[in-house]
């Protein structure tokens, strides 16, 4: 059987009875697909499905080659080792008693001795030096997900499921994934939002409400064919709309004309000009054609509503919502931040160790390096959250800092309850307008923040941050791209661009540092390394 994922007729609904798709239809052959959709389309959920984790509500999913899924492993328990990934422990435990000379013969013939070389050359695979039997709870959670990639590809499956492989990795984690993948001869279907993991794709597929669209190519490729579909869909809505005009106004010239002739009708009656069984007739004939004519017009004014409705409800899909900001007030090359001589760290562990550095508006300064290296506790340090060792920590302005959980909203109020919170000073309407902006309208404001997805919480964070009246000088943003779709990335990087205040961003997202401008870059490195600012 040739190596792929056929999805017929596939339909699926969430437990509290929404669905997210409906005949879905569509072929994952041996290539590498991109799989992309705005947050809470069911781009995880369909991987579930695949891998036979969730029940469909109807149609069938035929799966041709052996299926391997990435999962990601959020806290994992204290005696699990990388060998227990691998499940490779009771193999290497086999290799250690034939070593001491405890194993028996029949152990002796079952052994694998290629097992720990095997083991290796895979972990190095993924730029991975760690031995077998380290507990995943000492790795990062970057280095946990490459150990988990790494026995993902142990046994060489012919289909690959990977949601967000390169979320929380590091530069070289993400070249590591992106290596493996371009040398992958088998099929993989990536759920990403890592716009250049995206460009490597063979093909990209976007999940919608309405369907799942297949584009050749990458990244690059399927954006510039959703720039003509957008383009199309506009010129639709257009054409549509003139043709509902065009319909009232032709609806509204017949009832005049047909008002004119009841009109001279009812004057010749009042005349005495004609016998009343003809003037009867005559009005009998004109209420049934004006009845007629009204019933042609509705017939054509829902035909042309339905058509405006339908092209503006793909224009829906197709448009990113955009969003404007307030001006902050920040004055050029004011003095924003100062860190003199900081050391931070947890208890005796040093993390960071005699940093130095000033921060003047409106610059927008990336702090980067590989996981491990402290970038997220000195962010705390500057927030205040965290006690330097030494050193010290002076902001000059007033700052917001949106770290990855968005902890400065309250899960238990409305995003409207926490936008009050945050700026009391703002009037209902103005804070209804702010919130609309970044597309929270109507009830949409009056979810709680629990109840939001990764996506719609940092992007009703940036709501209640940056749609003040006067937003804060200063946006701390602690990798803030790694559970957004591409689509609101975008979005971000719209209104990061916009904004005119100073940015101090943790991100290793490198297609966002770019788009939002980055100025200045803090290099941090692992402890024995140089750490002195890039």
């Amino acid at each position: 059987m040739p190596v792929s994922i056929t999805l017929s007729g596939l339909s699926y609904s969430t437990p509290d009875g929404r669905s997210l798709f409906d005949n879905l239809n569509i072929v994952f052959g041996a290539e590498r697909t991109g799989l992309v959709g705005r947050n809470g389309v069911g781009k995880s959920t369909l991987l579930r499905l695949i891998a036979h984790e969730l029940p469909p509500r109807s149609g069938s999913i035929a799966v041709g080659g052996r299926l391997a899924v990435l999962r990601q492993i959020v806290a994992p328990p204290p005696n699990m080792s990388i060998a227990d990934l691998f499940g490779a422990r009771e193999g290497l435990a086999l290799l250690d008693r034939a070593e001491a000379g405890e194993a028996s013969l029949s152990e002796l013939a079952a052994a694998d001795w290629t097992l720990p070389s095997r083991l290796e050359a895979a972990l190095s695979r993924l730029n991975l030096v760690v031995r077998p039997d380290t507990p995943l709870a000492a790795l990062s959670g970057g280095e946990t997900t490459r150990a988990a990639l790494a026995a993902l590809v142990f046994d060489e499956p012919d289909m690959l499921l990977l949601d967000e492989p390169t979320n929380n990795l590091d530069r070289d984690g993400r070249q590591a994934v992106a290596d493996l993948l371009a040398g992958w001869r088998g099929g993989a279907v990536v759920v990403s939002h890592d716009r250049d993991l995206l460009e490597s794709m063979d093909a990209i597929v976007e999940l919608t409400s309405l369907a799942a669209s297949r584009y050749g190519g990458g990244w690059s490729a399927y954006r510039a064919r959703k720039a003509i579909e957008l383009a199309a869909a506009r010129h639709d809505v257009d054409d549509a709309e003139r043709r509902l005009l065009g319909e009232r106004q032709a609806a509204q010239a017949q009832a005049e004309r047909q008002a004119r002739r009841a009109g001279a009708g009812a004057r010749k009656a009042a005349r005495g000009d004609m016998p009343r069984i003809v003037t009867g007739g005559l009005a009998r004939k004109a209420e049934e054609t004006r009845a007629a004519d009204a019933r042609l017009a509705e017939r054509h004014m829902a035909m042309a509503t339905s058509a405006a409705e339908e092209a503006r409800g793909k224009l829906e899909v197709l448009v990113p919502f955009s969003v404007s900001l307030p001006p902050s007030g920040l004055v050029a090359d004011r003095l924003v931040l100062r860190l003199d001589h900081v050391c931070v760290g947890h208890g005796s562990r040093m993390l960071v160790r005699d940093l130095s550095l000033e921060v003047r508006g409106p610059e927008r300064v990336a702090i980067t390096g590989p996981n491990g290296s402290g970038k997220t506790t000195l962010l705390r340090a500057i927030t205040g959250d965290l006690a330097p060792l030494s050193g010290t920590v002076d902001r000059r302005v007033d700052f917001a800092f949106l770290d990855q959980g968005v902890s400065l909203l309250d899960e238990t109020t409305t995003i409207r309850d926490n936008f009050r919170r945050l700026d009391p000073g703002a009037g209902e309407e103005a804070c209804r307008a702010s919130l609309a902006r970044f597309k929270f309208r109507a009830d949409a404001a009056l979810r709680t923040v629990g109840s939001l997805s990764g996506g719609e919480r940092l992007r009703a964070g940036l709501a209640c941050v940056l749609g003040r009246a006067r937003p804060p000088q200063l946006v701390i943003l602690d990798e803030p791209t790694n559970h957004l779709d591409v689509e609101s990335i975008e979005t971000v990087e719209a209104g990061l661009r916009a904004y005119d205040g100073s940015l101090l961003v943790v991100s290793h997202d490198e297609a966002f540092l770019k788009a939002i401008g980055i100025t200045r870059r803090i290099g941090l490195a692992i402890e024995g390394e140089d750490r002195r600012p890039t």
